[in-house]
């Protein structure tokens, strides 16, 4: 079915070998490669042992041109991704019996299947399948990145910029997206480059660069897909309301109106932009000139695959920069879980409101992104030390385009070296068809593979490398840097509540109340409560609550219950999951540390007065606190397990704390 997409049919003429990639993923969702190298040979070749009619004429023991031709089929099934390789190893098996070669099939067979593939980390290994050839298999230095060749240079040259760009807004939006073209290998190269523009992250939903005309009804799936289908079913597929068709060969995509396409957030959209034009058409800037300099060569395809894919790579440096100071690792059972805070990150971003972004962090992409790359310890990647050390650059850059195609140049050559670690490539030689020889009027059909040899010398061959060392190789773990914190993408001026002047009214009002100075207080106390709407005005004020509980001065009169009674309703009523839940949580034990006596034996808490807002009926509230708590105690455990041998029985603590602060609000 796979192997010939388009259905089974007889051709009256004599075609071209064709070769492309089918992927497909099993229910452990491994993909498998299947390279298939189709030819066509006759129908009935000799027919000289016949007698036939012809028009009424009986002849006799001559051999006929045949005049149908069927199309047969070399596939080869890999968990591996080397299609060029695969091409070069099926091609020669063609041509051993296209050409007659006096080289046994079976052997060609037996030494493929036998081949020892070298492991990841640039290694290279030179084989042969005993046909005269000389091939080399070149791993790339880095598993986690992907290869793509010059499939995302082409993707960009079929379709242009703002197609390719919304595309990649409908993939990583959850939209579903079907390409067709005349070509399949077009399809296998489109869906990997856009599957590529992803990283770091991965897609997870159906992917079938080509689908068989058998299977069409899957293009009615109700999950996202990319799939790519032949051109002979554009009538068909064009049915289709809520999916968004790319037509490779004709340059153009079709957004059905039921689907609101979500963009990139400004400004990284412009910057993004920018760069793809700088690169794909450096002419562009110097095409006003008067006298403008020589033409700008652009770089060889496969250094402009790297450098438009280092422009993505620098996009979603800037989209996720941060992102780890808002994970959360929760630690209560046998294996630790890693939360991401998305609401925070979102606030903390200034994209509350950015339709792009939340659905990205929503998506299944994006959780499994957090599943892999949430460790604190494990083997890094480009992506990792370009988020954690080059945002403030690019940033910089983003002003300055010379400067920035530099970057992008630099993050280039280290794609292109992942994909070609070593610079001096040994000689490769592998034997081609004679031209024409599809043409050819007499060939004996493709003969039947004798299955009992092929295994006969598998097993040869895997005896004589037994000896051989294992494809493995050891990653190099680290600590993942952390990198800088989350800020706003867009460049907001410091807001006054943020400033050093209102925090120093909120220190002062706090100070007021405890020294009982009413006069004082009464006058800072509007101010204070205004700046209290920013973050971190509210942030001093828990730190100078807790400062005056570890004084012993938690026992208040009646105006100063008052004073800290307000100023806490005002910080909580602010209080949101876009903070994490911080101020709240850092409020919670001041809340049952500060009270006032109404008579002699009866006290009163603050919490009596605070237990209305909603942030306290708030589940995820109660979950991150306390997963916080614990987290806080395990690292007090690790750092100070020298001098404290009780520390173990914490965790409990924590748990029996935060249950019986839910008690004292009602909440439990």
């Amino acid at each position: 079915m796979f192997c010939q997409p388009g259905g089974w049919h007889l051709s009256r003429e004599r075609k071209q070998p064709t070769f492309f990639v089918v992927v497909l993923t099993d229910i452990d969702s491994d993909r498998h490669y299947c390279s298939c190298l189709t030819f066509y040979e006759a129908e009935i070749n000799l027919q000289g042992t016949k007698k036939e009619e012809i028009e009424g004429e009986e002849v006799s023991g001559l051999i006929q041109p045949a005049e149908v031709f069927a199309p047969k089929s070399l596939v080869l099934v890999s968990r591996l991704d080397y299609p060029e390789i695969f091409r070069a190893c099926l091609g020669l098996i063609y041509t051993v019996y296209v050409d007659s070669m006096s080289v046994s099939l079976e052997s060609l067979i037996a030494n493929l299947c036998a081949c020892l593939v070298p492991a990841a980390g640039g290694s290279q290994k030179l084989f042969s399948l005993g046909a005269g050839d000389r091939q080399l298999i070149q791993t790339p230095l880095h598993d986690s990145l992907p290869v793509t060749g010059t499939s995302v240079a082409l993707l960009f040259q079929q379709l242009g910029i703002q197609n390719v760009l919304n595309l990649f807004c409908a993939v990583l939006t959850e939209n579903k997206v079907l390409f067709h073209s005349a070509s399949f290998q077009r399809l296998s190269d489109a869906c990997r480059a856009l599957e590529s523009l992803m990283f770091p992250l991965k897609y997870s939903y159906p992917y079938i660069p080509i689908l068989p005309a058998q299977l069409l009804e899957v293009l009615s799936s109700p999950t996202p897909f990319i799939i790519g289908v032949h051109s002979i079913f554009k009538t068909d597929v064009h049915e289709l309301l809520d999916v968004i068709i790319a037509d490779l060969d004709g340059g153009t995509i079709k957004i059905p109106e039921c689907i609101h396409l979500s963009s990139l957030p400004e400004p990284l959209l412009h910057q993004t932009q920018s760069a793809l034009s700088l690169i794909l058409h450096p002419d562009l800037e110097v095409a006003d000139h008067a006298f403008p300099p020589p033409r700008t060569a652009l770089s060889h395809s496969k250094m402009l695959d790297k450098e438009v894919r280092a422009v993505f790579l620098r996009l979603f440096a800037q989209l996720f920069q941060g992102y780890r100071s808002c994970l959360q690792l929760i630690r209560i059972h046998a294996e630790p879980v890693i939360h991401f805070h998305k609401t925070a990150f979102l606030g903390q971003r200034g994209l509350v409101e950015n339709d792009f972004l939340t659905k990205v962090l929503n998506g299944m992409a994006f959780a499994g992104f957090v599943s892999e790359r949430g460790p604190p310890y494990r083997a890094c990647d480009l992506f990792d030390e370009l988020v954690a050390f080059e945002v403030e650059r690019i940033k910089v850059e983003e002003k300055n385009p010379l400067k920035m195609i530099k970057h992008i140049r630099e993050l280039a050559e280290q794609l292109f070296k992942n994909e070609n670690p070593n610079p001096h490539m040994a000689f490769q030689k592998v034997p081609r068809p004679t031209e024409g020889s599809h043409l050819r009027v007499h060939i004996l059909p493709f003969p039947k593979i004798n299955e009992a040899r092929v295994q006969e010398l598998i097993q040869e061959n895997l005896a004589k490398n037994q000896n051989a060392p294992p494809a493995t190789r050891i990653e190099k773990k680290c600590v993942v840097p952390a990198g800088p914190p989350v800020v706003s993408i867009m460049e907001k001026v410091i807001t006054v509540f943020n400033s050093a002047q209102r925090l120093e009214v909120v220190r002062n009002c706090i100070s007021f109340i405890f020294e009982n100075k009413t006069l004082e207080t009464e006058k800072t106390l509007p101010a204070a409560l205004r700046a209290l709407k920013g973050k971190a005005a509210r942030q001093c004020l828990t730190d100078e609550l807790g400062l005056h509980v570890q004084q012993n001065r938690a026992i208040l009169d009646h105006q100063q219950f008052d004073y800290i009674i307000r100023m806490m309703n005002c910080t909580l009523q602010d209080c949101s999951s876009l903070e994490e839940y911080n101020i709240a949580a850092a409020l919670l034990p001041l809340t049952s540390a500060f009270y006032r006596k109404l008579a002699p034996g009866v006290s009163q808490f603050a919490y009596t007065c605070v237990q209305d807002h909603p942030i306290w009926t708030n589940q995820q509230f109660w979950e991150t606190t306390f997963y916080n708590a614990v987290q806080e105690q395990v690292r007090s455990l690790y750092l100070s397990a020298k001098d404290d041998n009780h520390i173990p029985h914490l965790k409990q603590k924590v748990r029996e704390e935060l249950n019986s602060t839910r008690v004292c609000l009602g909440l439990t």
